[in-house]
This record gives C-alpha cells, sequence and structure tokens, in this order.
C-alpha cells in the first residue's frame, strides 16, 4: 500500500501532496522527485507492473514510447494520476515490471533529484512538515 501525504511550508506555505520517499503499491512503485526548475515535489512512476503484449501509447497516451523487455528503462515514464485512476488488467497471464528514470512531468529537460522526508521545501529552503493523516491510500 502506498501513501500521499500532505507536506506544508510553515514559512512560505508551499503545498505539495506527494508520498515523500520511494512508495511501493501492488502494480506500480513511485519516487518523489524535486524539479530545480519548476520549484515543485512530484511523484514520478519508476516502476510499473504491465502486460507482457502490451503497448503503452493507447493507454496512457504517451508519446514517442519505446517498449522494453523487463528490466529495460523506458524514456517516457506516465503520469502519476494516469497509473493511479487506471483499472488493474484483469485476465492477463504473463505480467512484467517496466522501469521508468524519474525524470520533471513537465519537461524532460529540467533538472530533478530524489526528495526524501525529511528535506527542504523547493522554494524557500525551510524544512517541510508532514501532515499526520495520509491524504490518500493507494494500492
Amino acid at each position: 500500500m502506498g501513501r500521499t501525504c500532505l507536506f506544508e511550508c510553515s514559512k512560505c506555505g508551499y503545498r505539495a501532496r506527494v508520498s515523500g520517499c520511494a512508495d511501493r503499491g501492488f502494480h506500480f512503485s513511485v519516487q518523489t522527485i524535486l524539479c530545480r526548475d519548476c520549484k515543485e515535489l512530484y511523484d514520478a512512476v519508476t516502476w510499473l507492473k504491465i502486460p507482457a503484449e502490451f503497448n503503452l501509447k493507447p493507454l496512457f497516451g504517451l508519446q514517442h514510447q519505446r517498449f522494453h523487455k523487463q528490466g529495460r528503462v523506458s524514456d517516457a515514464p506516465p503520469a502519476f494520476e494516469s497509473v493511479l485512476n487506471r483499472l488493474p488488467f484483469a485476465g492477463a497471464k504473463k505480467l512484467h515490471w517496466l522501469q521508468f528514470k524519474i525524470r520533471c512531468p513537465v519537461s524532460p529537460l529540467h533538472r530533478v533529484r530524489m526528495w526524501n522526508e525529511p528535506d527542504k521545501c523547493p522554494r524557500c529552503g525551510f524544512p517541510l512538515e508532514r501532515n499526520t493523516m495520509p491524504f490518500r491510500i493507494w494500492e
């Protein structure tokens, strides 16, 4: 089960709804990233379980998606929201994990780094505080 928490900065008022670290569900894994150009936190999909003979392009609306065998890294990860809101693959006989590089969902040219709690606010550098209750529990 993965969790999405609300992180708030008491200095500048910045708010983000992210996992806060590497998190895993039954069908996908995410890593919270900091985009230095957007100055935002995002949950980036790092692993996704899909049927062996499956094309991701129609499902997630990806452009220029390259399909690779298990254990290889693909270029364009699907958005966290699209993976979260999809239905599980019922009746698929063979499933495998597809790995993605971490990158900003706004632009692949942006500079990103992994962000793990406790860490600083992307806008002002003050430590972010996590809300006690999770915002969402997924998968």
